[in-house]
């Protein structure tokens, strides 16, 4: 038998983790079709102030080192101003990247013809849905208002907009 100061311990541990998982499920899509895309304001890699707002038809996020390998060889590959003909923009996610790997990674982004906006903010993607192995992409109409969600992979031979 379990004593019962055990058993409300278990239970109250039990609760715990179960509120948790629920907060993340219903904070970690925020962003739906329907919804407004936040503006944004931040910097490119090229330390230059970047804002995505209106006028911003395609956003194309990436949530992993590798994802955005991917993601920027797939628009460097296609030239510069790919991007820009699309209306689209690009952010990466950097905020959990280590300094030591900034050393490396960020002249590599540099060399990208096309900009890309760093999300360097704790939280900052919480609320973009995600799925693993794949790029986010939103399209947006004139007011910013998501009109549609897609997971792109860009080596599976689709295009993202």
């Amino acid at each position: 038998m379990i004593p019962k100061k055990t058993n409300t311990i278990t239970l109250f541990m039990l609760a715990t983790v179960l509120m948790a998982l629920s907060g993340a499920v219903l904070t970690a899509a925020d962003l739906q079709v329907g919804t407004v895309f936040p503006a944004l304001q931040g910097e490119d890699q090229h330390e230059q102030e970047m804002t995505i707002g209106t006028g911003t038809a395609h956003v194309v996020v990436t949530f992993t080192m590798g994802m955005g390998k991917k993601a920027n060889k797939y628009f460097a590959e296609h030239g510069e101003g790919f991007l820009e003909t699309h209306s689209a923009v690009l952010i990466n996610d950097i905020f959990g990247m280590p300094a030591v790997g900034r050393v490396f990674a960020l002249p590599k982004m540099r060399k990208y013809p096309h900009r890309i906006f760093l999300a360097d903010a704790d939280g900052l993607l919480d609320p973009f849905p995600q799925e693993e192995d794949r790029a986010t992409v939103f399209d947006l109409d004139a007011e910013m208002r998501i009109i549609a969600i897609r997971f792109w992979d860009p080596e599976d031979g689709s295009t993202p907009f």
